[in-house]
């Protein structure tokens, strides 16, 4: 009976000790989780639309990430920009810098807040590495917090034949070529050489034909037809007062003469 009993006590004192063993483990376990929520930091996170599950990057388009911003300072700071830059993704090697947007926005403590970073992509498709940060004052001081750093694939646009703006844009070089090329062939080929046709001007008036050949009198002088119609025994109005007045003076030159 002896035995027993101090075999229990023993067992008894054995679970004790590991029962308060646990509890500190737990206990300085649970402390370090508080320590590091309670830590004051500022967070940034950035993550592609569900519109772009793989995160590919299209030439010639707006591709546009969203920015998540978490205030834990536990005093205001000030927003400055978010900006961005793409990498060789196995050298590190800047290829180039991407527009920065610019906010200048005071997060108030506690605050949350997903803004959005829209850049042009212009690079060769293939695998690049993109990184985003955000800049914010602090204190004075300005700070830099990266949001997104990981590898993308840059893509090419989807094409159409029955897409609008590449319809016209083959409308507009096809016109533009076929205008060159009228220019070049008008100069560079010789052209054939056309005959030119004497232009006949027309009678004016009213056209009579008379005599036997059939000639057109409105086309002859005025003292050559007085003197065929002398020659052809027609006298007018006027020829008789010439005649007249030709016969007065020869009469006043015999008279002059006896």
């Amino acid at each position: 009976m002896r035995l027993n009993s101090l075999l229990a006590a023993a067992l008894s004192v054995v679970s004790l000790a590991s029962l308060v063993t646990g509890n500190d483990e737990v206990e300085e376990e649970r402390i370090i989780v508080e320590v590091e929520d309670t830590e004051p930091q500022f967070l940034a996170a950035a993550a592609w639309p569900e519109t772009n599950p793989f995160g590919h990057v299209v030439n010639g388009e707006k591709n546009t990430i969203g920015v998540l911003v978490e205030n834990r300072l536990n005093r205001n700071t000030t927003l400055l920009n978010v900006a961005g830059a793409v990498y060789q993704p196995d050298t590190d090697v800047l290829v180039r810098n991407l527009s920065a947007m610019t906010y200048n926005l005071e997060l108030i403590d506690g605050v949350k807040l997903q803004l959005p970073y829209a850049f042009f992509s212009e690079f060769k498709p293939g695998d690049l590495r993109l990184t985003v940060w955000l800049e914010h004052l602090d204190q004075g001081e300005k700070q830099r917090v990266v949001a997104y750093d990981s590898i993308v694939t840059i893509v090419e646009p989807e094409g159409s034949w029955f897409d609008f703006k590449l319809l016209s844009t083959y409308l507009v070089v096809s016109g533009l070529v076929a205008g060159l090329a009228y220019v070049a062939y008008l100069s560079f080929v010789p052209q054939p050489k056309r005959p030119r046709k004497a232009a006949v001007s027309a009678p004016v008036g009213t056209v009579t034909a008379t005599g036997a050949g059939g000639y057109q009198e409105e086309w002859i002088p005025s003292h050559h037809l007085r003197k065929n119609k002398k020659k052809s025994g027609v006298v007018s109005s006027g020829d008789e007062l010439s005649g007249a007045e030709t016969s007065g003076t020869e009469g006043k030159k015999r008279k002059g003469k006896k």
